[in-house]
């Protein structure tokens, strides 16, 4: 098994236990394989979602550059949504999960095609 398929496997159960749900396997890994080398870094593989400056790195890096949203308080909105159902109560966060979901939530399984 690569690297990448144990990385893959870690988050399809996180999808599981944290949001009740079957992933869908072939985006997720999509976007794991989109996180490039953070992925493998224990620091850059999680979002610390209680600073404000990693939260603005999600939305200018991940949902403006890469998912090509427009700026506005729905990205905002958006982001503390997706982090209230994985639970704020882990102060990490999986950031290939994190991302996974926000794609879900705006539809953009397509810039992944």
């Amino acid at each position: 098994m690569s690297k990448l398929d144990e990385k893959v496997g870690k988050y399809i159960d996180v999808v599981r236990s944290k949001l009740g749900e079957e992933p869908d396997v072939d985006l997720l890994r999509k976007v794991t394989r989109g996180c490039g080398p953070s992925i493998y870094n224990a620091d850059s593989e999680t979002i610390a979602a209680g600073q404000p400056g990693e939260l603005a790195t999600v939305k200018n890096n991940f949902l403006i550059k890469k998912l090509g949203l427009s700026d506005g308080p729905k990205l905002d909105e958006a982001i503390d949504a997706v982090i209230e159902r994985y639970g704020r109560g882990d102060t990490n966060k999986y950031r290939a999960v994190i991302y996974y979901m926000l794609t879900k939530h705006f539809g953009k399984e397509g810039v992944y095609n």
